[in-house]
């Protein structure tokens, strides 16, 4: 893959203190006693001066050193004195060793690291009132602690223009030190090499190759990480002061990792979101889409009062007139014969927004409540464990020594995950992946297959057949799948993967999967692979899908996983229903759904319809009621990960306008239609009614399988089969209204429809030409673009977009010239 490097093995020291962290390089070796700065500190063989230090509370200055990166030592700020040596050493490249007496600020140390401050004062622009940086620079409290007053230096300064790095970070790079943290972070962390050095001594700079931009997922991570002023964030860019932000304890629900926030705010403003360390979420990163997200939670397409249709149309009422209405509709709803009631949310939502939700509308006796929006398979619903998480708890992921991916691209469903997956391969473990698309991801396959949809069920069957027993495992709804199987597909290479690894395995089904219309056998099958490897089995769910699962917000469980005593409808099944009330609780219905037009038939039919929505544009034109909710900026709440994680989220900013948070106004709702069991005053009591969840288990009763599905394969007449996914920039409402997110090179490329170059060249098409795609249902025209990861013969199209959901869910389209 272009601008992706793949080491044979990992850079030496790559880990830093890390190894600290887990409790020494190998436990059954003894600590050494050093002496720093007059103080006897005991650490592990192998550690730098710097990390006993650090471990002990001593801080050495330092500008290159990073924990989470390979050594370098070209800064030279952290030479410390150690007895018997020459000359001063660098701290960060000095291993310890037994009786060593180091001393951090005796004279020698700190005239050495003088001089280095001032070399590297030489060519930095004295530009700190203009600079971002300026506050919490490193560069500018040890200029003050370790600098002078003045500067011998009277050549001219080093000038080197600004680099377009693309929407997210912004470049000053005459303030540049060459520490060469963003490099490291790239080649080592990232897997992406964007970044480069070129030149020597005073003619060295930092730049893309060739002039192009930085589009990592997690390109973020370099602002954080530079020392000095020469990459900011270009959101953030000269909006605020660091002393005047505030900052705020936060989780990000954009995924089911729930990567641990800060967001900083001033003047009722979110300016910037960094990472708040938690080594076994995020460590110490947090994923572009993590970091940016809030622009979509500060937007101009805020709603912020509530509406009432009348015979004038939409028009703006008091909350005490729309929740009266909201009231009287869903009471109406609920004294009918049979409660006619349904509500999807979207799984961004709180655990306490699914609970209340689903408390209300089975209150009012419905159980027609869903969040799994573009799930079309719920034939496995009775054998599904208790929520939808990865068993293998996230801090361990490195230590696995295989893995296998089904339709899944961590790279960017779950992207600091897909960080220790590369450490994992690094360390010697092996990946494959088997799916419809082959996945981009940053780090080598050890086998990768791509199939066609429909095939991906038998061909996973394929993989279970070639492993000693495994035939007779399977139950023979799927065994006669086998037979189906890609017989150009190597399933001994991918089942060896896990069998190698010798019970430190995992099987990991994406949303590709999840979503796919063979869903529930793949999870089958998925169980079965696990049982017969002694591997451990994930499903890479959207947002806080686990707290929904465990608030109870699906048609046949109650909160804490008890079986519903009458279930009600599903995401899909529900859309075929009458009804007379629809609740969208987040849901934007023209693309939260596996068939939006679908959806859309639904909320034509539906006597009334009640939408609490962040955002004016998301409230459908068959709105009656339309109730203002916050996003997570402005609203507390508790979300759970993947692992089986209860972490709080803090609201940051008070409500915009009159939008109120979302479990306020279900709870107000449920005193306005007289149910019993809310009355809460805190959000804190709501969550007291939900048991904390089990260790995730992510498996299904194979053997209940009977070979149904959600939904039939839909065909169509066209000659190219149709595949895709939900962009990493489309997951949610707040995401898709991130300005710098949508000019990424993943937020553009979401626009186009992909085919493999074979196809491009047979049909005579060049990158960027307009093409029409055409299905059953209608057509649209868009640009294409050549993609070796779509298999000849397919086109790829992605999904949660408003222009595609015309398409339907059509698998065989057509395309045409656009002249």
């Amino acid at each position: 893959m272009a601008g992706t490097e793949f080491p044979e093995t990992f850079p030496a020291r790559v880990r830093g203190n890390d190894s600290l962290a887990r409790g020494g390089l190998m436990d059954a070796i003894t600590t050494v006693t050093v002496n720093i700065d007059g103080r006897e500190v005991q650490t592990h063989p192998g550690s730098m001066i710097i990390q006993a230090a650090d471990a002990a509370g001593i801080y050495i200055p330092r500008f290159c050193y990073h924990e989470k990166l390979s050594i370098a030592a070209n800064c030279r700020m952290c030479l410390v004195e150690v007895e018997k040596a020459p000359k001063p050493l660098p701290a960060c490249a000095t291993p310890v060793s037994e009786g060593m007496i180091v001393r951090t600020r005796s004279p020698v140390a700190a005239k050495a690291q003088q001089g280095t401050m001032e070399f590297l004062l030489i060519n930095h622009p004295l530009d700190c009132p203009v600079c971002d940086q300026g506050g919490e620079c490193p560069l500018q409290d040890q200029a003050v602690r370790y600098g002078q007053d003045y500067s011998r230096y009277l050549e001219g300064k080093r000038v080197i223009g600004p680099l377009d790095l693309g929407p997210l970070v912004a470049t000053a790079m005459t303030r540049c030190i060459h520490c060469t943290r963003c490099v490291r972070f790239g080649r080592e962390v990232a897997g992406s090499v964007e970044l480069g050095a070129t030149g020597r001594g005073e003619q060295m700079t930092i730049g893309t190759f060739l002039g192009g931009t930085i589009d990592s997922e997690v390109s973020g991570n370099i602002i954080d990480l530079c020392p000095v002023g020469a990459l900011t964030s270009k959101p953030y860019r000269f909006s605020a002061r660091s002393w005047e932000l505030t900052s705020h304890d936060a989780v990000s629900p954009h995924d089911s990792l729930g990567s641990n926030l800060k967001l900083q705010t001033v003047h009722g403003s979110i300016k910037r979101v960094v990472p708040r360390d938690n080594e076994a979420v995020n460590e110490c990163w947090i994923s572009d889409r993590d970091r940016f997200a809030y622009e979509g939670a500060d937007c101009d397409d805020r709603l912020t009062q509530p509406l009432v249709r009348t015979a004038n149309g939409m028009e703006e009422v008091s909350w005490e007139h729309a929740l009266e209405q909201a009231a009287k509709t869903l009471k109406a709803a609920g004294d009918l014969s049979e409660a006619k009631i349904g509500a999807l949310i979207h799984p961004i939502s709180s655990t306490e927004e699914c609970f209340l939700l689903q408390k209300l509308v089975r209150a009012l006796g419905s159980g027609n409540i869903d969040h799994r929006l573009f799930q079309r398979d719920f034939s496995d619903d009775p054998f599904m464990p208790a929520y939808a998480g990865i068993e293998t708890p996230v801090a361990d992921v490195e230590m696995l020594k295989g893995g296998l991916l089904i339709d899944c691209n961590p790279r960017k469903e779950l992207p600091l995950v897909a960080l220790r997956l590369r450490r994992m391969v690094l360390a010697g473990g092996r990946i494959g992946a088997l799916g419809s698309l082959a996945p981009e991801l940053n780090f080598p396959l050890a086998a990768q297959e791509s199939v066609r949809p429909a095939e991906l069920l038998a061909t996973l069957c394929g993989v279970i057949s070639t492993i000693e027993g495994g035939t007779a495992k399977l139950p023979e709804a799927l065994r006669s799948r086998i037979r189906e199987a890609n017989d150009a597909v190597d399933c001994a290479a991918l089942a060896s993967i896990l069998t190698d690894s010798q019970g430190q395995g995992a099987v990991i089904l994406g949303q590709g999967a999840l979503n796919h219309p063979d869903a529930s056998g793949l999870r089958a099958a998925a169980s079965i692979l696990a049982e017969l490897t002694a591997s451990q089995c994930g499903w890479i769910a959207p947002g806080n899908s686990a707290g929904a699962w465990w608030a109870g917000a699906v048609p046949h469980r109650l909160p804490g996983g008890k079986a519903a005593r009458n279930p009600g409808e599903n995401a899909w099944s529900l859309t075929e229903q009458e009804l007379h009330t629809l609740v969208l609780f987040g849901v934007e219905a023209a693309v939260d759904h596996s068939d939006p037009i679908r959806l859309g038939g639904l909320l034509d039919r539906a006597h009334k319809v009640v939408v609490l929505s962040s955002y004016r544009s998301a409230v459908p034109d068959q709105a009656d009621i339309v109730l203002p909710i916050t996003p997570y900026t402005e609203s507390s709440g508790t979300f759970i990960n993947c692992n089986g994680q209860r972490q709080f989220s803090h609201g940051a900013l008070e409500p915009r306008g009159n939008a109120r948070p979302g479990w306020k106004v279900l709870r107000v709702l449920g005193n306005f239609l007289g149910l019993d069991g809310f009355d809460y005053r805190q959000i804190s009591e709501v969550g007291l009614e939900l048991p904390e969840p089990p260790r995730p288990w992510a498996r299904t009763d194979a053997q209940q399988w009977k070979g149904e599905s959600g939904s039939d394969w839909p065909t169509g007449n066209g000659d190219l089969i149709r595949v895709g996914d939900i962009p990493i920039y489309r997951t949610d409402p707040v995401v898709r209204r991130a300005p710098a997110l949508a000019q990424t090179q993943d937020g553009v490329r979401a626009t186009y429809c992909r085919l493999h170059p074979q196809e491009m060249t047979s049909r005579g098409l060049t990158d960027g030409a307009s093409v029409r795609v055409l299905s059953d249902a209608d057509s649209i025209i868009m640009p294409v673009w050549s993609d070796a990861g779509v298999l000849p013969g397919c086109v790829f199209l992605a999904s949660a977009d408003a222009v595609t959901a015309v398409l339907r869910t059509a698998q065989r389209l057509s395309i045409e010239t656009v002249n």
